[in-house]
This record gives C-alpha cells, structure tokens and sequence, in this order.
C-alpha cells in the first residue's frame, strides 16, 4: 500500500517535534505499532467506577442515595475544573468569563434539574433508617461545594450575615479572623445546645488549613474579584452579568431550596427525626432568605437582596 501525502506530511511533523526534544520518533512509532486499541471501559474505569457504592445497610434505595451524592460530587469537579482556570489566569476578559460562567452555569443547571431523585426518588421508610446508618456523615461535608464558594466570591460576603451586620468593619478582618465566622459554622450546631456537632468538627480537622489556604489564594483570584478588575465597559456586559445573577441564583437560592424542598419531604414533622441530620438546624440553615448569601452583591438591587430567595422558599411550601 502506498503511503499518501498527507501521511507523509505527519510524519515529517512528527520527525521534527521529536528531534527537538532529543527524542527518537523510531522508538514512539514502534510503541505505537505494540500498543493495544483503547477501550472505552477501560477509558472511563467504568469497573472502577461502579465499585464504588459500598453500602452501609440492606435497604435498595440507600444505593439512590449515595450514586447520586458521587454525580454531585463528579459535577462539582467540573465546575471547579473552571473555577481554577480563572483563577489562575493573570489577565481575563468579558468573553473569558463569560464562556467559563456559562459552562458553570450548566452544570449547577443539571444539578437543580436532576435533584428530583433526592425529592421524590427514595421511600421515605427506607430513608429514614439507612440515613441512621450514616451518621454523622452529612452532605454539609462536601468539601468541594466549600471550595465552589471561595472561588466564587469575596470571603467577606460569606460571613454569617448577623454578624457582618453587627460588625461593620468585618473587611478589614483577616482571613483567619473571618473563617471563625463564615455562615455555614452556624449550620452545624446542636439544637438544644449550641453546640459544634460532630459532624462538624470532622469537617474542620479534615480541611480546616486547606480552606484556608484556598481563602488566601483567592482574595485575587476569585470569580467576584475577576469581575470587579474588568474595564467598566466590560462590567457592563449583559450577557456577563446576567450569567453572573444566574450563577447567584443557582448556587445561592436554588441549590439551597432543591435540599430544603428533600428536607421537608423526609425530615419535617416529628422533632426526633432531626437526628439523621445530625442534630444541625436544617430549617434555619437551609432556607436561603435565612442565610442570605450573595455571591456579587454589587449585581442585585436591594430589594432584591432583600427578599433575597423568599419567594422560592414560600412557592416551595406552598407545594
């Protein structure tokens, strides 16, 4: 068979690119004469993959339960996947972002959709005695969903919101000053007490200085902060800023709502069933018009910041 042209052509490309690292193509050619075609499965490890539900009880819905905490876990990669990107870059534009924010926003898209399988997926019987077995692991734990937040904004704006309001020089508060106050350490608290649950303090030893770390690394380089550093003509952007307060909204309202729509469908009624949640607060922590975080507050009027998720949290009752 005779070798054409364009083949010719890419071995000549080839020839050149090895010879200017000293390397002999011979030897790569040669690998890829021995070389085995790549397998799908293999490619994926989807063997690999679906080993991974190990589960704590006999109940079949618990396997609903921890597949889809990994998809969340797999789109929260992607999301940081991007999040990276703009951070690391040195100099970002309106179109920059605006290609990264959409890819974002798609993704916390299918989140929201696809949450339906937690709200109506799973017997509510058998959700209430495998999640016992659980304990005190909790999606509060998601250390990825942390990361998410401190990419995205200002850790000044995920400051418990009574406390910044009590505290109006909470800016010039160093990281590790406001990591002692950042919304979600009220989230974890006992009931009656007050105190930290477990489930926290697991949290904390785990990732404590490697939040910390993230929160220095990205007091320039967050998403909010990209944003701000653009020329006002490109702050300007329309479309910019529309994926911006749709980013807000998704992460901050709607995400939030998705898992107090699944708390009051199992949780809500008898005070001794708080417990599969650890003992945290989920009615005064879940609702976002509770917490009140913004990612771009500079994005929202303050009417809107206001009422900032209560009519989703009414609608959601309502139903």
């Amino acid at each position: 068979m005779e070798i054409n042209k364009d083949i010719k052509d890419k071995l000549e490309l080839l020839h050149e690119k090895y010879k200017a690292t000293g390397q002999d193509m011979n030897a790569y050619l040669d690998g890829l004469l021995y070389m085995d075609y790549l397998k799908y499965w293999d490619y994926i490890h989807t063997d690999t993959l679906l080993s991974l539900q190990n589960l704590r009880t006999n109940f079949p819905d618990e396997k609903i339960f921890i597949i889809y905490h990994q998809i969340t876990e797999l789109f929260f990669r992607l999301c940081l996947h991007e999040y990276e990107q703009i951070s690391d870059s040195k100099e970002v534009n309106s179109e920059y972002l605006i290609q990264k924010l959409k890819r974002i926003v798609h993704y916390f898209d299918g989140l929201n959709t696809t949450y339906g399988i937690m709200i109506e997926g799973m017997e509510k019987e058998q959700f209430l005695k495998f999640r016992m077995a659980l304990l005190p692991a909790s999606g509060f734990q998601s250390a990825q969903y942390r990361m998410i937040e401190l990419y995205s904004t200002d850790l000044v704006n995920l400051l418990n919101h009574e406390y910044a309001d009590k505290n109006p020089g909470v800016k010039d508060l160093s990281p590790e000053e406001m990591f002692e106050h950042i919304y979600w350490k009220t989230g974890a608290t006992e009931l009656a007490t007050g105190k930290r649950t477990l489930t926290l303090k697991q949290f904390e030893e785990k990732y404590s200085a490697q939040f910390m770390e993230l929160s220095k690394k990205c007091k320039e380089g967050n998403l909010y902060a990209k944003y701000i550093s653009l020329p006002k003509n490109e702050k300007e952007n329309k479309e910019l800023i529309n994926l911006m307060r749709a980013l807000d909204t998704n992460i901050n309202v709607n995400w939030c709502l998705q898992h107090y729509k699944s708390a009051v469908r199992y949780l809500q009624g008898d005070p001794e069933i708080i417990a599969a949640t650890g003992g945290t607060n989920w009615q005064k922590y879940l609702p976002p018009r509770f917490q009140k975080i913004i990612f771009f507050p500079e994005l929202w009027n303050e009417m809107e910041k206001e009422e900032w998720g209560k009519s989703w949290v009414e609608h959601a009752l309502k139903g």
